[in-house]
């Protein structure tokens, strides 16, 4: 296994692009009763960055949701922990690391949606669009990337990685 190359996404691009999503959000939900949901395991680094720049008071909480083995899509999600606030008549900013084929999201979406929040939004770190299986709507974006399989900043391959500091494209070797 190996971790190919220079970063793809610097340390300072990262914290740059971040600061820059936490002053929209901030600037969008002045006044509104926000409920952060971070999507765990792979969101908790980017999570926790935006939340401390995020201006405007907000209530935290967290779901693990996967639909991955290693580096491949098992195309079934499997919820393994659900949020415990209530979202009713809140606005609800789902943050996920990357969306790649969507139907992780989508499911989540679904869900949060049937329990009758007053809005929902989603703020991806990476957006893959090239491997995009099913639309969700993303309304805030930090960097577009190619069809790429990468790690680190909380993105793994088999758990590992996640603790580098920048994204890194990454490659199975024998």
């Amino acid at each position: 296994m190996v971790v190919v190359g220079k970063p793809f996404l610097t340390v300072e691009q990262i914290q740059k692009k971040v600061k820059e999503l936490a002053d929209q959000i901030s600037g969008d939900y002045e006044g509104k009763d926000l409920l952060a949901i971070g999507i765990l395991k792979g969101a908790f680094i980017f999570f926790s960055d935006i939340v401390r720049l995020i201006r405007t008071p907000l209530t935290i909480d967290f779901l693990i949701a996967s639909s991955y083995l290693k580096a491949e899509s098992l195309g079934e999600v499997k919820l393994h922990y659900d949020i415990r606030e209530d979202v009713i008549d809140k606005d609800v900013l789902l943050i996920e690391d990357i969306v790649d084929t969507g139907v992780t999201l989508n499911y989540i979406r679904e869900r949060i949606l049937m329990r009758g929040p007053k809005s929902l939004k989603i703020c991806t770190f990476l957006d893959k669009s090239g491997r995009r299986e099913v639309d969700v709507p993303l309304d805030y974006v930090g960097f577009s990337i190619p069809n790429e399989f990468v790690v680190g900043y909380g993105l793994d391959y088999d758990n590992k990685f996640r603790n580098l500091p920048y994204i890194s494209v990454f490659r199975k070797t024998a």
